[in-house]
């Protein structure tokens, strides 16, 4: 994936990269400003700031910083969008001869964060 301010003779010189691994839910996310991404539901209604404090990597202008497990005093600063379903997942159970089977429906909600800033 290209970065939108690269040119083909390389990096412009104003952009500072920013980037951070953050734990939420379970789950790691790759994530820089301006970055959209669903979560697991948070209970944060729409349009408030959620920070989250585990970092486990950050890179700021080229310098990279890793936690063993978490970096020290980093927080990544993002605002709610709004609060989504997934799609419908059908579970179906059968087990052949013995009359057997059951369908479950379930949709997964996530909380869709948009992130604002990374910062120590």
């Amino acid at each position: 994936m290209k970065h939108p301010m690269l040119t083909n003779k390389g990096i412009s010189a104003n952009i500072v990269t920013m980037l951070a691994v953050i734990k939420t839910g379970g789950k790691q996310y790759l994530v820089q400003p301006g970055d959209k991404i669903k979560v697991e539901k948070l209970d944060v209604e729409e349009g408030k700031e959620v920070s989250f404090s585990e970092v486990l990597l950050l890179e700021k202008s080229k310098k990279l910083e890793v936690g063993s497990p978490l970096v020290k005093d980093a927080k990544v600063t993002g605002k709610v969008v709004k609060q989504v379903k997934g799609d419908k997942l059908i579970i179906f159970k059968y087990k052949p001869k013995k009359r057997y089977k059951r369908k479950i429906g379930h949709r997964q909600q996530f909380t869709e964060v948009e992130i604002l800033k990374i910062g120590n």
